[in-house]
């Protein structure tokens, strides 16, 4: 695992260094440390929040599945089985215990009776709601810490990172499957796209 100290390090030595007397570091380096870096972040807001959910029985599985059905609506139990990798009959447990707790329900399809579908309850989407309102207030008070030449280095940071995935997507269109695409207006968490959560029961 990359040590995120070491690019930390590395960072504050640059910052004291003139242009003629930065060191040439290898550009992986410095791409492993910024990945570090990310996922250290997004660690800290996974947690943002979590004692809230977890006072009201909702595991981080919970979360990720209300999070996948606002985003992508209604899901049959097979569909949101395959987006979660789990078998089937995990998924149906899963969505038993969500249902039960007011998060889910189930809906048959009028065409066809044969055919439920699970989609979130507004109960679901205040709780993400509320959720995403206690992680924004946290990422502006980060973000107020910044002066005025910081918050600009970060937006065009930002910038260039957009443009960089829209670029990878243009080479690369299979590196998000069609059914699984994001809106980025209405991205709601990064941390819950993560697939490796351990099912809550």
């Amino acid at each position: 695992m990359y040590d995120i100290s070491r690019y930390a390090n590395y960072l504050a030595s640059v910052g004291r260094m003139t242009t003629d007397t930065r060191p040439v570091v290898d550009d992986r380096e410095v791409i492993d440390g910024i990945i570090a870096g990310f996922r250290s972040g997004l660690l800290e807001l996974r947690c943002i929040g979590s004692q809230r959910m977890l006072r009201q029985g909702v595991s981080m599985t919970h979360y990720h599945v209300m999070s996948m059905l606002e985003r992508h609506g209604e899901m049959t139990m097979s569909h949101l089985a395959e987006m979660l990798d789990v078998s089937l009959s995990n998924a149906t447990g899963l969505v038993d215990r969500m249902e039960e707790r007011g998060f889910v329900e189930r809906v048959r399809v009028a065409d066809d009776r044969r055919v439920v579908l699970s989609r979130i309850t507004q109960r679901g989407r205040d709780l993400l709601e509320e959720v995403e309102v206690l992680r924004g207030d946290i990422m502006h008070r980060v973000l107020e810490r910044l002066d005025d030449e910081q918050l600009d280095r970060v937006a065009r940071a930002m910038e260039d990172v957009r443009a960089s995935v829209a670029a990878v997507l243009a080479e690369d269109p299979g590196a998000i499957a069609p059914d699984h695409a994001h809106d980025p207006g209405q991205a709601r968490d990064p941390i819950a796209a993560s697939h490796g959560d351990v099912l809550a029961r």
